[in-house]
């Protein structure tokens, strides 16, 4: 029953390699910073494609945050300015401060990726 089940396998073909106990330990370490438990598909990749891409997005997630934060303040200042026709100086100091924080971190995602 298992030639069965290997011959209609789409990878029928096994390959075999060694390696050292600091190379699979470098193996390991390599695969858990792309995130890939399954050593197989690892393997695979990295022989097929010669490298492994993984993406931290914790940028991103601070860049969404700020965001958020400054849209916050925005609509807030609207509603304000809109109820008593006027806007604080402190509010747009408050805006300028909030989108400064977001450039940083643009310019910080960009020259991240330009070194990919």
């Amino acid at each position: 029953m298992e030639e069965i089940f290997i011959a209609n396998l789409k990878r029928n073909l096994l390959l075999n390699f060694r390696v050292t106990e600091a190379e699979r330990e470098l193996i390991a370490e390599k695969m858990a910073a792309a995130g890939i438990r399954n050593k197989e598909a690892y393997l695979r990749k990295m022989v097929l494609d010669g490298y492994v891409v993984h993406l931290d997005f914790s940028d991103v997630r601070q860049m969404v945050r700020l965001l958020s934060n400054a849209t916050s303040n925005l609509n807030q200042i609207a509603k304000r300015a809109n109820e008593a026709r006027s806007v604080f100086a402190d509010d747009i100091k408050d805006l300028q401060a909030d989108y400064e924080k977001l450039w940083q971190s643009a310019e910080g995602m960009m020259k991240k990726l330009a070194k990919l």
